[in-house]
């Protein structure tokens, strides 16, 4: 289904519209949060926040859209925090899910459904759900070798176990995954393992389980995702490699109390994993959002129509489960569900250059971020860096400069001087007059800026799409600064009132574009331009259709405030350093020309490159994400900048002695490369 514009469409400061705007429905699901502990703000750009920027915008351009979510809180982690405390799971999950649930709220996230797995409805679906995949030949069991507690008198899977990881030789290694180098383990694999609750060494016993037989779909998956033209690079790359190298059936059953039972006969004592239940979180938050709704068929127009486009937001971690496991599962159901139109994996967010760490208390968690600043700054912010193509890195320096210099500065002021203008000379929106040449630049701008930022919000650029938002009100405030109303006023009075109506529209627009991003102020500024309603009731395409003469606007306020480094320190009680260094700081960084002798590919990476680097009559080794914009043999040979006295660093279980320099855009890495021929150890300073 469609909606044509005429072109006849004259809007009221004479720009045409000739756009074709698909209408259709949406199914916008966010990876659902885990609940041991409050979100950091890794967690909301990368799945949570994201989803709701796009979910917004799709509402403003007049899509049916439904957005789902939910508490993550089965599993070992959830149970071993709460064996910890001396609390029951259910307890524990409750107290967290309803703090969550109201965290959400206070940062406007606009879920049509936040759920959680514990919900009767999931439940019943999941245990449905996989008894079908049984019947159908999907599900298989074997008997395997498990660590086994002999003081605790259970088996220790996933993070009931702790030890020396056999890849980076990190000593608290979990039994699932590794946190220093990112690689998925097995219990079995761990070196000087230990039972995580009571510290004894576990012996291994067998025990029976119940696996999904995920080779069997790998053609099918593989077919999906070359044909799946929608899905990002990282997605894409990342799931045909896992499938080059060969996909495994995958545990389904766990041997611990907390979570769903399996429904399999001979399966009473185990429960589902949880990875593998949460990922059928997404239809069973459908179902349950109809349900409530009294129509209890109505979850089936959003997962068996071909037309829905399905989008799940999640962070780059979740890759897997998302374009291989949860397609894999739905098509071994023979039921036709839709699979995933996109998956749009964000890269991470570090915080001042290290992974968010609830142990090690690195990184800003959603409830405190609120005790600093109201949530519309934070997410201002968040998507200003959003780590789209590549991580980013969040540093106290750089937020207060968004919320400084873009939000307040540019934004905030160009919206404060024009209402204040308007409000001393005329208490209401002035009509327009004639236009001249320097109005209709002005406009024009705007209607390309709009135009773009409509493509990058549909491209899911979301943070292309509001670096061009704050281009309209530097526009804006390059034309005020240009035509003077403040002085046309004593002169031109219908030349001062063509001007600040203009300028007046341009508010408008930004109110509308920033809406899906700063929710709580849009609507702010909206009642300041004198409207009565919400600016979410309203359309996208209106941000192109000026303002109407005479509409009375409120006396105005600054809408945003500046903030300080010793606000947010004594909010925070932490200590928030500079990163300007000086002369004699960077005079210290040994930066030298090399030549790279050597190049390859890592081992089961698409982005890291190992160089063998002559810096000057010694070589040193590079492990760096250059590999998804250069290929090893085009190195050879090339003379690159070399950052030589840092710490060498583990990357995959190799060390990296030096750091190459790379400027960055949206297509990638760009190395820097001496502008003449230089020998090889030359200093750079």
């Amino acid at each position: 289904m469609s909606l044509l514009r005429s072109k006849e469409n004259i809007l009221s400061h004479g720009c045409l519209v000739h756009e074709v705007i698909d209408l259709g429905r949406w199914l916008v699901a966010s990876a659902w949060p885990y609940i041991n502990y409050v979100p950091h703000l890794g967690t909301m750009i990368g799945s949570i926040l994201s989803a709701d920027v796009f979910a917004r915008f799709l509402r403003m351009l007049g899509e049916e859209v439904l957005f789902v979510s939910g508490s993550d809180e089965h599993g070992t982690p959830i149970e071993v925090e709460a064996i910890k405390r001396g609390i029951d799971p259910k307890k524990f999950t409750d107290e967290n899910h309803k703090k969550v649930k109201e965290l959400f709220a206070k940062w406007n996230i606009s879920f049509d459904n936040y759920t959680r797995t514990e919900n009767p409805i999931h439940k019943e679906f999941v245990r449905k759900f996989y008894m079908k995949l049984y019947e159908r030949g999907y599900i298989f069991s074997k008997e395997i070798e498990m660590p086994y507690c002999p003081r605790c008198k259970m088996f220790l899977p996933d993070r009931f176990i702790e030890g020396t990881c056999p890849y980076c030789g990190y000593p608290k290694a979990r039994g699932d995954q590794c946190d220093r180098c990112g690689r998925l383990l097995e219990p079995t694999l761990l070196i000087n393992p230990r039972c995580s609750i009571c510290g004894s060494k576990p012996e291994i016993k067998k025990t029976l389980h119940w696996f999904f037989d995920l080779p069997k779909l790998a053609d099918k998956v593989k077919e999906y995702i070359e044909n799946n033209k929608n899905l990002p690079d990282n997605a894409r790359n990342m799931s045909l490699s896992m499938i080059r190298e060969g996909l495994k059936p995958r545990s389904l059953t766990r041997d611990n109390k907390w979570g769903i039972p399996a429904p399999f006969p001979g399966a009473e004592d185990k429960t589902i994993y949880v990875w593998m239940e949460a990922v059928l979180g997404y239809v069973s938050a459908t179902i349950e959002y109809f349900v409530k709704r009294g129509d209890p068929d109505g979850w089936k127009k959003y997962w068996f129509d071909p037309e829905v486009k399905s989008v799940f937001f999640i962070g780059k971690d979740n890759i897997p489960f998302h374009t291989i496991i949860f397609p894999a599962l739905l098509l071994a159901s023979g039921d036709n569900y839709v699979l995933p139109w996109r998956v749009e994996s964000t890269e991470y967010l570090m915080f001042e250059g290290e992974k968010f760490s609830k142990s090690r208390r690195i990184g800003i968690w959603i409830d405190e971020a609120l005790e600093i600043l109201p949530s519309d700054y934070w997410r201002f912010a968040l998507v200003y860096i959003r780590p789209e193509t590549r991580d980013s890195n969040f540093t106290w320096d750089l937020f207060i400069d968004i919320i400084n210099s873009i939000l307040n500065d540019t934004i905030g002021n160009f919206i404060h001087r024009t209402l204040s203008l308007t409000y001393r000379y005329f208490k209401e929106v002035p009509p327009r007059y004639k236009l001249n040449n320097v109005d209709e630049e002005v406009l024009n701008d705007v209607k390309r800026l709009y135009e773009e930022i409509t493509k990058m919000f549909k491209s899911f650029k979301f943070k292309e799409a509001l670096f061009r938002i704050v281009d309209i009100a530097r526009v804006g405030n390059k034309y005020l600064n240009d035509t003077q109303p403040w002085d046309l006023i004593k002169t031109n009075r219908e030349r001062a009132a063509t001007v600040l109506n203009i300028a007046l529209s341009l508010v408008k627009a930004l109110a509308i574009l920033l809406a899906p991003i700063i929710p709580e102020h849009a609507d702010r500024l909206w009642h300041m331009l004198g409207y009565n309603d919400s600016v979410h009731n309203h359309k996208w395409q209106e941000a192109l259709t000026g303002i109407k003469a005479g509409q009375k606007i409120e006396r105005p306020k600054p809408l945003f405030t500046k903030v300080s480094k010793e606000q947010i320190t004594k909010l925070t009680s932490r200590p928030i350093t500079s990163n300007v260094i000086s002369i004699e700081e960077f005079s210290r960084l040994d930066l030298r020309v090399g030549k790279v002798l050597k190049a390859s590919k890592v081992p089961n990476s698409d982005k890291l490159l190992e160089l063998m680097i002559d810096v000057g009559g010694e070589v040193k080794r590079a492990i760096a994400g250059i590999g998804e914009v250069y290929e090893p043999k085009e190195l050879i040979g090339k003379k690159v900048v070399v950052l030589c006295n840092i710490k060498p660093k583990k990357i995959r279980g190799i060390t990296s002695e030096v750091m190459i320099l790379a400027a960055c855009n949206e297509k990638g890495p760009i190395l820097i490369v001496p502008e003449r021929d230089v020998k090889e150890g030359t200093r750079i300073s």
